[in-house]
């Protein structure tokens, strides 16, 4: 029977925790965003409150299975001390980190070095060409590696608690291999994995309807599987953002220098097909604010998204766009929004987005479940001081994007069966 982290009972347990500490830092190894660490705390301190012990384990950047110093967890042991107002010591080998766990007192807590310092946390074969003749057999020795590398981890330990949604799309040593390690008795969600999991369960698995999902972004090539998924849920589709001039160009319109992907124009044609099999609302942009250069300064004027003049590009979606997205976001009762509808990162260029995130929380405040995730729309929705306006917004854009693609997560799987 699956265990369930608010019903257990850590008095006395030492709990290994996958969290996702992979924060930002500057060039002072200074936190510039704690929201990974914030957002673990109500699990890490449920476990201390209980009376447990925690053995913390994360990532960090992509030191690609090599010490990298700069990449060093022991940067934010500090932060977390603060996080969790109690001391943090701090393992500088996680793989070698037995007596310092075995030592560890109930309500004391314990800081492992960068998982992926050693390349069996994401076993991949190192230095090994996919062409060479001897890859397969490096990949089953690496497969043997991870193994023993996640026994390792789960020794440390009587319980696993997986909070690190962001990574629940790899199976890594951390993430799905330890929880082999453990009976179901002894392994759950933390509080964090299990929000995330009934927030996409909610667009998923039990919308309400009408349910519109807005994806936008630069390329067609990154959105294209989640599309065709959604394509078989959905009342309405919202396709913004670079990605759409593909769909433009392929019903014959002129999109000047704007940015596209020939080899995927097929693809955009099948889908505006499979839409109206399906009985699929199909909302493209019809007009864009297009500018003489990829430039916040560039000139810049509002075209039918038909009609790029040559040598402009379209950066943003135009009123029109937006008003009949507005009125089909509005009518919606469940709402999936991934991706920017414009160039989100130039101020002059914003404008759509912006306008996208205030018609979601506006549907919220209607009635409506509204699941935002990626890191332009989540930066949306922070930029306007949405976020507590919409239902819920994802930490982890790569996880819930597969998530929506209809992919099984590995680091959901091995708990929830």
């Amino acid at each position: 029977m699956q265990q369930y982290i608010d019903s257990y009972d850590f008095a006395g347990k030492k709990a290994i925790v996958r969290v996702d500490f992979n924060v930002p830092l500057d060039e002072n190894f200074n936190i510039t965003d704690d929201t990974r660490i914030r957002g673990a705390m109500p699990t890490l301190k449920k476990i201390l409150k209980d009376g447990g012990s925690l053995i913390l384990m994360s990532h960090m950047g992509k030191p690609k299975g090599k010490i990298n110093p700069k990449l060093s967890l022991g940067q934010i042991a500090n932060a977390v001390a603060s996080a969790l107002a109690r001391p943090v010591k701090f393992a500088a080998d996680c793989a070698k980190a037995q007596k310092a766990a075995a030592d560890l007192q109930p309500g004391e807590v314990l800081l492992l070095e960068n998982l992926r310092f050693y390349p069996e946390e994401e076993g991949k074969p190192v230095d090994v060409d996919k062409d060479s003749p001897i890859y397969d057999e490096a990949k089953k020795r690496m497969k043997e590696s991870q193994a023993n590398f996640a026994k390792t981890l789960a020794d440390y330990a009587d319980v696993y608690v997986n909070d690190a949604f962001g990574t629940a799309h790899r199976r890594h040593a951390s993430t799905a291999v330890v929880a082999d390690y453990f009976d179901d008795d002894h392994k759950m969600l933390g509080y964090l994995m299990e929000k995330e999991v009934e927030a996409i369960d909610n667009v998923l698995k039990n919308a309400q309807h009408p349910f519109t999902a807005i994806i936008g972004g630069s390329k067609v090539s990154s959105k294209l599987a989640v599309i065709k998924n959604l394509l078989d849920k959905v009342d309405n589709l919202i396709i913004g953002g670079g990605m759409g001039f593909t769909f433009i160009k392929a019903q014959g319109g002129h999109i000047g220098e704007s940015l596209h992907e020939d080899d995927l124009m097929p693809e955009a044609l099948a889908v505006i097909e499979a839409a109206k099999e399906k009985g699929v609302n199909l909302s493209l942009s019809v007009e864009t604010v297009c500018a003489k250069e990829f430039s916040n300064d560039a000139e810049r004027q509002t075209v039918d998204i038909f009609n790029i003049p040559d040598g402009w590009e379209g950066m943003d979606a135009g009123q029109r766009s937006l008003d009949n997205w507005k009125e089909i976001i509005l009518a919606s009762k469940t709402i999936l929004w991934n991706g920017p509808v414009g160039v989100f990162e130039f101020e002059n260029f914003a404008h759509g987005t912006g306008e996208i995130a205030k018609y979601v929380a506006e549907a919220t405040k209607n009635g409506a479940y509204s699941l935002v995730g990626g890191g332009d729309s989540v930066a949306a929705v922070n930029k306007f001081g949405l976020a507590d306006q919409v239902s819920y917004v994802s930490t982890g854009g790569g996880a819930m994007l597969e998530a929506i693609e209809g992919k099984t997560l590995p680091g959901v799987a091995a708990i929830k069966h």
